[in-house]
């Protein structure tokens, strides 16, 4: 086996083609690892969420990490991983060309709202939206590939 670093392209190409991420965030030093759907464009990665650990966890401590990775042919494989720092972009004046452009990447792929807007339990009735539109801005990315 050989592993590689992959290039600056190489890494954003995988994060553009792929839509499942793990994203580990911290609250008074416990780390929290959490699958998420994202979109990636502009060197963010945009997401929809309910709101909860994770977003209790970013809005205290906005410094997050985020891993990326591909199951290649045989024992192959790539991974790109991020430092990156967590945007809210809530659903009030002055936020909404943002809150629009999250919507635009996000609803390029088929059911992107499902695994965001599903909690287990019923929620209650609300005169507002529980739902969190977020974005990561990548501050630094790096990557690994194995190839046989």
């Amino acid at each position: 086996m050989i592993v590689q670093t992959l290039s600056i392209p190489e890494c954003m190409a995988l994060l553009a083609k792929n839509r499942l991420a793990r994203l580990a965030c911290a609250k008074d030093g416990q780390p929290y690892l959490v699958p998420i759907y994202y979109a990636y464009a502009d060197r963010h990665l945009y997401a929809f969420s309910m709101a909860g650990k994770k977003i209790d966890r970013m809005r205290g401590n906005p410094l997050v990490s985020v891993q990326i990775d591909e199951q290649g042919k045989g024992r192959g494989w790539k991974s790109v991983v991020i430092d990156g720092r967590y945007e809210e972009l809530p659903d009030r004046v002055g936020q909404k060309v943002e809150r629009d452009h999250a919507w635009r990447i996000l609803s390029r792929h088929a059911n992107w709202w499902e695994p965001g807007a599903l909690k287990p339990a019923t929620l209650p009735v609300s005169d507002h939206s529980p739902h969190v539109f977020f974005r990561i801005a990548v501050e630094q990315l790096s990557g690994r590939g194995v190839t046989e």
